[in-house]
């Protein structure tokens, strides 16, 4: 016989391979158990040139009973029948992790629960010892050592440790994100290589992750979702940098979490992506971490063996409600937008002409009452300076509006929802165009034909530009290549009023009404800032005012 059936040690190998590849996965699966745990404190230890690493928590730990059970194949507390297969609310499921590790290394477990005493096990080439009493607080340690003895080719397949510890550094980033909640701390070769504490709140786990992203510059928002063909709810966290402040480079944080597990979704990025259309600048990227949490029905992790990626059902539904989540968040309301924290941009730009002084400034901020309502931000136009800022004041301070691209915003916006061309009663005549250019107006769905030698005539144009002068201008811009948005983008740009020009009080509030109520109000279509933000507490660090009185004057 050619087909036989293999030993049973060969067949845990195997297994155990899949499930466990690397240090990071080890990390991975011990520290899933650690949050599955209610673990509020997680410790990882790794010694990569002795493959070690060790996981200690102060989670609920394991009983004796369990310790006995804990190591041996497919054995796991969280679920039970094949139901539940239907209904996973916890991080690992399969009953495959510390089995798994026990069969490609050296592991022993002290764990306890409350009002017990502890317990240690030690598991040593597939031999578990007897349990014995130990002293410890409850919650569990399991340290794993000699890490792929039996595989010395799984070693040498691994890549150099610098890069193994970065992949578990990049890990607990992602599980950080989902349990904000959680404390951790990373320790290689005894030295302590990560901190992360967020105190519950997400937009303190990003900006310790990354030293470019600042906690100013980030908006959060969490919301309620009727889950479709259910009866529950979902919530959804979001997260995400102000495109007028803050983008990146490359597409490394566009990050999204399902159930608390960071993932990957094609489907829900491309959502994401959709929402940030036109408000950043060409070859930049959004910062942004949206954590969704739903029933499990909704979601099928049988796709991929370190459920990195999933299936989730309805997924256009899930779609919609993503964009227009940061569409709403767009929006400049009162909740939107937080006057508490002083814009740093601004804080830089008075310290340059800031006199330095002996004296110690005290710095006491007014505390603001939350609004009840949801409602636009309150702005007032004020003046104009030099023809080309308007000046807006709110409760809390002023803005500086740049006409022109709050009016390129508006515009490109009304064209967006109506991309209308009509028709001319005389022909626009163009000169001298190549192929390619009578080929992009054509895309364009303009009406063009030859005219004669050199000569074409343009029949329709843009409603938006049907009036103005230099109509001929725009549509050799046009031709120069691009799609309908981008044509949308360019009218718009031609067509929205030019700083220099004097506006009326009444004429400058029509247009930050209109402004403040557009779906991205942050930048223009090119990704530029539309507003710069003076608030109270910037302004009195600069004019070292006090709210105690009578300070200032020495008493």
């Amino acid at each position: 016989m050619l087909i036989q059936k293999l030993p049973m040690d060969v067949i845990k190998l195997i297994a155990a391979g899949e499930v466990i590849d690397s240090l990071t996965a080890v990390v991975r699966e011990l520290a899933e158990n650690s949050l599955d745990a209610g673990a509020g404190r997680v410790v990882i230890s790794v010694q990569p040139s002795l493959w070690r690493v060790q996981v200690a928590d102060n989670g609920k730990g394991m009983d004796r009973d369990d310790l006995f059970l804990c190591t041996q194949a497919h054995t796991t507390s969280k679920i039970k029948d094949c139901g539940d297969l239907h209904r996973i609310n916890t991080l690992g499921f399969r009953g495959e992790a510390l089995h798994s590790i026990a069969q490609l290394a050296d592991v022993k477990i002290v764990s306890r629960v409350a009002d017990d005493c502890g317990y240690e096990i030690c598991c040593h080439n597939n031999h578990c010892s007897t349990i014995n009493p130990v002293a410890i607080a409850p919650g569990t340690i399991i340290t794993v050592e000699n890490l792929f003895k039996n595989i010395p080719l799984r070693r040498q397949a691994n890549p150099p440790f610098k890069q193994q510890i970065k992949q578990i550094q990049t890990l607990i980033g992602q599980l950080s994100l989902c349990h904000p909640q959680v404390t951790w701390q990373l320790f290689v070769d005894d030295k302590l290589i990560l901190y992360i504490n967020g105190d519950n709140e997400i937009k303190k786990i990003l900006s310790q992750l990354s030293k470019t992203i600042k906690y100013h510059d980030l908006t959060a928002q969490q919301i309620t979702i009727n889950t479709p063909e259910e009866n529950g709810l979902s919530h959804l966290d979001l997260v995400l940098g102000l495109p007028d402040r803050l983008s990146r480079p490359r597409p490394d944080w566009v990050k999204i979490g399902l159930n608390g597990r960071v993932i990957k979704s094609p489907e829900l990025e491309s959502s994401i992506y959709s929402a940030f259309h036109r408000t950043l600048g060409r070859d930049r990227f959004p910062v942004i971490f949206l954590h969704l949490k739903t029933s499990p029905q909704q979601i099928d992790w049988n796709r991929h063996p370190a459920k990195a990626e999933i299936y989730l059902h309805n997924i256009d539904f899930w779609q919609e409600q993503i964009k227009s989540a940061i569409n709403n968040i767009f929006k400049i309301t009162d909740n939107n937008i937080d006057q508490k924290i002083p814009n740093s941009r601004v804080e830089n730009i008075l310290k340059v002409a800031e006199n330095k002084t002996l004296y110690h400034i005290e710095e006491k901020t007014k505390k603001i009452e939350e609004k009840a309502s949801i409602g636009l931000i309150n702005l007032q136009v004020i003046a104009q300076s030099r023809n080309t800022y308007i000046i807006a004041e709110h409760d809390q301070g002023m803005w500086l509006i740049e006409q022109h691209i709050a009016h390129e915003r508006i515009l490109y916006e009304q064209l967006q929802d109506n991309w209308q061309l009509i028709p001319l009663p005389q022909p626009i005549i163009l000169e001298n165009l190549l192929p390619k250019q009578v080929e992009q107006l054509n895309n364009l769905q303009l009406d063009i034909e030859s005219f004669g030698e050199d000569l074409w005539a343009v029949r329709n144009v843009p409603q938006m530009l049907a009036q103005r002068d230099d109509v001929a201008d725009a549509l050799m811009e046009l031709s120069w290549g691009g799609n309908v948005d981008s044509a949308m983008v360019a009218v718009a740009c031609r067509s929205a009023i030019r700083n220099g020009i004097k506006l009326t009080i009444e004429q400058m509030q029509d247009m930050v009404n209109r402004w403040k109520m557009t779906r991205n109000p942050h930048t223009c279509p090119h990704g530029r800032p539309i507003y710069l933000s003076l608030e109270e507490s910037s302004l009195y660090r600069f004019f070292r005012r006090h709210w105690v009185l009578g300070k200032s004057h020495g008493i």
